[in-house]
């Protein structure tokens, strides 16, 4: 086992949502624009990233995220909008924005970065933006940006989160590889 594990928290995306994602990025696909896309695996929303995380504090991390989201009321989100970071004229990261769902998933980001900074985990210096990351962009082209524009509106389904997980990354030139660690139910699994 290593030493330490590069870690994030997260909440997974219900397998339709995948799907809608990957015709979104087919589509997008078609504007030639230098992108690095995210694999239908490797969707998710991310709560918290950890970075490395010494190997023997992974179980401290399991029970802190657990404790924290066993009081919050499983709850479905609904993926809608299709947005880039910092605008659609100069993407850099192309995303699926959150409607339904957005204050209890800000609920359970918040218990469970509470709990990890008694860990000694640092929160985020931004708020909370929830977002489905689908790519990211390494050269844009005028027609992604005119791909990306007047989307807002478009939905892309309902997923139920009924979990928190805690995920390992492990990078390769071939792109990361995402392994639950833990998963951490909602409700405390009732």
């Amino acid at each position: 086992m290593p030493d330490s594990i590069r870690t994030f928290v997260a909440v997974e995306m219900a397998p339709e949502v995948r799907d809608a994602a990957v015709a979104v990025i087919d589509d997008l696909r078609q504007a030639e624009a230098d992108v690095k896309w995210v694999a239908r695996e490797n969707m998710h929303l991310t709560l918290q990233f950890l970075g490395q995380v010494p190997a023997d504090t992974i179980n401290d991390v399991c029970l802190a995220v657990s404790e924290a989201v066993a009081g919050c009321e499983p709850f479905d989100l609904e993926i809608r909008g299709l947005g880039a970071f910092p605008n659609a004229r100069r993407p850099r990261t192309i995303w699926l924005g959150v409607a339904a769902g957005r204050e209890e998933l800000a609920a359970v980001q918040k218990r469970a970065q509470k709990a990890l900074k008694k860990l000694g985990f640092k929160p985020e210096d931004r708020p909370f933006s929830p977002h489905l990351t689908i790519g990211r962009v390494r050269e844009g082209t005028p027609a992604l940006a005119e791909r990306l524009a007047g989307r807002a509106d478009e939905s892309y389904g309902r997923s139920p989160i009924t979990e928190v997980v805690v995920f390992s990354s492990q990078l390769s030139p071939s792109g990361p590889t995402h392994t639950p660690l833990c998963r951490a139910p909602l409700g405390g699994g009732q």
